[in-house]
C-alpha cells in the first residue's frame, strides 16, 4: 500500500485550524454564554406558571413528570443549537462584520419565540389536563 494513501486526509481528522477555528470559537463564545439566559428565561416562565396556578399544578408534580420536563428542556436546548446553522454561514459571508454586530437580534428573536412556544405548550397542553 502506498504511504500517501495510508494517512487520512487532514481535512477529515482533528479540529479545524486557522481562521475556521477562530470562527467556531467566536460562535461558541457568543452563543454559549447567552444559552444561560435563554434557559433562565424558559425556567422563569415555567416557574411563573407553576407559582401563579399552584393549587392546580400540584397533582402534576410527580417523578414521572420530572422526566417529561427534562426531555422538554433537552429539546429546547437542541433548538437553541440551531442558531449555529445560521451563525456560521453568516460569519463566512461578506456580511460578517455587520452580522457580528447584530446577531443578538437572532438570539432575542429565538428566545422570545421559545417563550411563546413554552407558554402555549403549558397553557394548551399541560394546564387543561391537570386536575
Amino acid at each position: 500500500m502506498d504511504a500517501a494513501h495510508a494517512t487520512p486526509s487532514p481535512s477529515f481528522t482533528g479540529s479545524p485550524t486557522g481562521p475556521l477555528r477562530l470562527l467556531f470559537l467566536d460562535a461558541i463564545r457568543f452563543w454559549e454564554f447567552r444559552r444561560l439566559f435563554y434557559n433562565l428565561a424558559l425556567a422563569g416562565a415555567s416557574l411563573a406558571w407553576l407559582f401563579a396556578t399552584w393549587p392546580h399544578f400540584r397533582p402534576a408534580l410527580t417523578l414521572n413528570s420530572l422526566l417529561l420536563f427534562s426531555v422538554l428542556a433537552l429539546i429546547a436546548n437542541a433548538c437553541y443549537s440551531a442558531a449555529y446553522l445560521i451563525d456560521i454561514p453568516m460569519q463566512l459571508s461578506a456580511l460578517s462584520a455587520a452580522w457580528k454586530r447584530h446577531r443578538w437580534i437572532l438570539w432575542l428573536t429565538g428566545t422570545l419565540f421559545a417563550l411563546l412556544i413554552a407558554n402555549y405548550w403549558i397553557a394548551d397542553e399541560i394546564y387543561p389536563d391537570v386536575h
